[in-house]
Parts: structure tokens; sequence; C-alpha cells
């Protein structure tokens, strides 16, 4: 039995996270979907998106780049799984099992567990494999008795890590990599901690990965995860389930929200219920809101429609590259797309590739030649290496979001 992650066709309601970024790279209570697929010993394959599929074979060089053999059965996993130990714990079922199947919710497919003889796709590209999860032989796959949960909103991850991050925590100190210095504290290897840091772990665990630091006067709320290599500055309070990938610099107050690896946050300012991408920069001062003035629940408004989220918090969700100016202020429930720069007051959606300046009456298309060279001066900044797929990520992740930019209703000066 082999495994095949697969992007299927509402990956786009994801949008901005997965603009640069396949989906089971997302990161929600401390895991990416593909951390939890490592514990599996099966070959593995990704079916994603064309334009990604230079830099997932980058960044995931275990997965294998020819189609499944035929002789093999397949377990079928939809790369929108949430990274929950819950959700593991049932593809570990599938792949014991013995029954052909299909786990449905809705108009999605969750997961499909094929037997050699039947039909399947002889190629890896997402196109075929999407047509073949609408086709007929997944119609007749009869119904597998297992329960999956699937992110559907960007505004889904913000909720889902608040509900998973402790547990996710738990599987990780079971696997004996951690010390714990103080009740629910834990440090990795070369883990540091300042002076007078305060930590409440009356919540749940605070896990600090390997060579990650926390400054003086910090104040730490579990659950909480910290990524390897990050740091959190002298002040910082970190609160209420907060996820923080690797290689990232914190500082001000962030409470219940997820941050990809090389982001920074340095300086004071707060973020609240967020998602931030990778490789984003928020300059001195900057804070999103999280709570209407009315405190009624937040609608998000999407390409697709607008969605009653049923939440009274919900803050920023921000695509990667990503930056804010000095005292740049978000309004509560805004997207930000990939590669935009703010200035000012952001009181509504951000098309990727601009600098939105509604404050000075300005909303300008950034080209994708500027952000290609913030690219290398950031990656230099981190001793990364800046490759060719990098660089021709940022002109396909330009082409992709063209319609955003079209769509806006501020006139876009060229």
């Amino acid at each position: 039995m082999h495994l095949v992650l697969f992007e299927d066709p509402w990956i786009e309601r994801l949008h901005p996270i997965t603009v640069g970024r396949v989906a089971h790279a997302m990161q929600c209570g401390g895991f990416r979907l593909a951390d939890w697929i490592e514990y599996l010993p099966e070959r593995r394959w990704a079916v994603v998106r064309p334009y990604l599929r230079e830099v997932h074979r980058a960044e995931f060089p275990r997965y294998e780049v020819d189609p499944p053999p035929r002789e093999d059965g397949l377990l079928l996993v939809n790369a929108r799984l949430v990274p929950s130990l819950a959700n593991f714990r049932a593809l570990e079922r599938l792949l014991a099992g013995a029954s052909r199947g299909v786990v449905r919710d809705g108009e999605s497919v969750l997961a499909a567990r094929l037997e050699p003889e039947d039909a399947r796709p002889e190629s890896i590209e997402q196109d075929d494999w999407c047509a073949f999860l609408e086709s007929a032989p997944i119609a007749g796959l009869p119904p597998l008795d297992e329960s999956l949960d699937l992110f559907r909103y960007p505004h889904d991850l913000i909720d889902a890590n608040h509900r998973i991050l402790r547990e996710n925590l738990e599987f990780r100190l079971s696997l004996g990599r951690y010390r714990e210095v103080s009740d629910g504290l834990f440090l990795a290897d070369g883990a540091r901690l300042g002076e007078h840091v305060v930590a409440n772990t009356r919540a749940g665990p605070i896990l600090l990965d390997e060579n990650a630091s926390v400054g003086p006067h910090s104040y730490l709320a579990g659950p909480a995860y910290v990524g390897r290599n990050s740091r959190l500055i002298e002040h910082a309070a970190i609160k209420d389930a907060v996820s923080i990938g690797h290689t990232v610099k914190i500082g001000g107050e962030v409470e219940a929200s997820i941050i990809e690896p090389y982001t920074n946050k340095q300086h004071y300012g707060f973020l609240g219920h967020s998602y931030l991408g990778s490789w984003i920069n928020l300059g001195a001062g900057t804070c999103n809101s999280d709570l209407k003035n009315t405190y009624g629940p937040i609608n998000m408004d999407y390409a697709f429609g607008r969605v009653a989220t049923g939440r009274q918090f919900v803050g920023c969700i921000m695509g990667d590259y990503a930056k804010s100016a000095i005292n740049t202020g978000i309004f509560t429930g805004k997207t930000i797309g990939a590669c935009s720069m703010l200035y000012g007051f952001v009181t509504t959606n951000v098309p990727s590739f601009v600098n939105y300046a509604r404050l000075f009456g300005q909303v300008t298309e950034l080209p994708p030649e500027v952000m290609i060279a913030t690219q290398q001066r950031m990656f230099a900044r981190r001793n990364v290496v800046q490759r060719p797929c990098d660089v021709q990520l940022i002109r396909d992740m330009h082409d992709v979001t063209r319609g955003e930019r079209q769509a806006t209703g501020d006139p876009l000066s060229l």
C-alpha cells in the first residue's frame, strides 16, 4: 500500500495561504500534514498544482516523481486535511485496513483506498487526478467508516490551531526530545530562556524546539509551540494557542495565531487570531483587529463570496512575502495577498503584488522583478540560497494572482 497526497479542485478556497505553498505544507497546531506523513513508512507521492511542482521537489525530496506502480494498492489523502493527531490515527487505520472504499464530506473526497485492480490515472498531473476524483470509479466505491477533518476556508486554520495544539504538543512530548525545566515548560537541545520569563501552563504545555530562545521579561501562556532557531525578543508576550514555525523573530503581543517560517514580527504591536505566511515582515507598531466594535460574529469576504465564520474573534490572513510599514493598522477579518506591501490603514482585502496605501489614495501594482530582488535580499540575511525555482515561483505567483488585481475595486496605477 502506497500513499498519494492530492490537491483537489477546492484548493483555491484557501487563498492566499496556498498561493505559494502546497496544502500539506500549511502549519497548524505546530505541525504540517507533511510532518505527520513522515511518521508513516509507506512510499509517497504528491499531486500538486503544476507551478508548485519544482519547489515541492526541492522542499520534499523524499516524494516520488514517477507515477505510482500499478501492482500496488493506494491510499489517496486530501492535502487539505487538518494536521491533527486524530487525523493521523485515522490514516494509520485506513492504511492497516483491508477494505477498498472512500471517505467523503459533502463535495470533497477526504481519502480513498484503492486496490491494484481499481482504475487510477496514469500520471501525477493535478488535472488528471481532479477529474479522477469526480469519476465513476471513485463514485462507485463503498463508504469507509472513518472520520477526517478538513480545511475549507483560510480562517479554519486559526480555529483548528486553537483546537488541536495541545494534543499535538503532547504527541511531540511523547517522542522524548524535550526536557522539562519547570511545570509544563519544555526545552529541546540548545533552547534558551532569558531571565525573569513567566510561563503560564495551566491551559497547556509550552515547547521550545532546538536552538529557540526567549528574551528576558517575556510572558508565555500555553499551549504554545516555538519552532527551532526562532527567537522571542525581550518583553514578548505569546498566549492562548500560538504556533510559531522555525527561524522566526517575534516581539510584542501575539495571541491565538500561526506564524510560518522565516517571518519577522520583531517590534511592538498586537497580532491576534491571525495567520502569517513565510518571509513576511511587519513594521514597528503594526497591529491588527480581531474583534468588531459591535462584538458580533465576523464575516469573511473571499473571492468566491462571503462566509459567515460564526466566530467573535478573527484577525487577518496574510500571504507569503507580504510587508507592512510602521504603524500599519489592519481591520478585522481582512485577507492580505502574497507579495503585497501595506501602508497606513488596511480597511479592505488586499490583492497580491500591490502597494496598498488607500490612506494616501494609492493602490499600485508591484512587478515580479521588485519582489525577486526583495526575495534575494531577504534570503541573504538568513543565509538562504535563492534557487531558480524560488525566482520562478515569484513569477508564477504573479501570473496566477492576476485576476485579483483586475477584480479589485481600486484603480491600479501601473
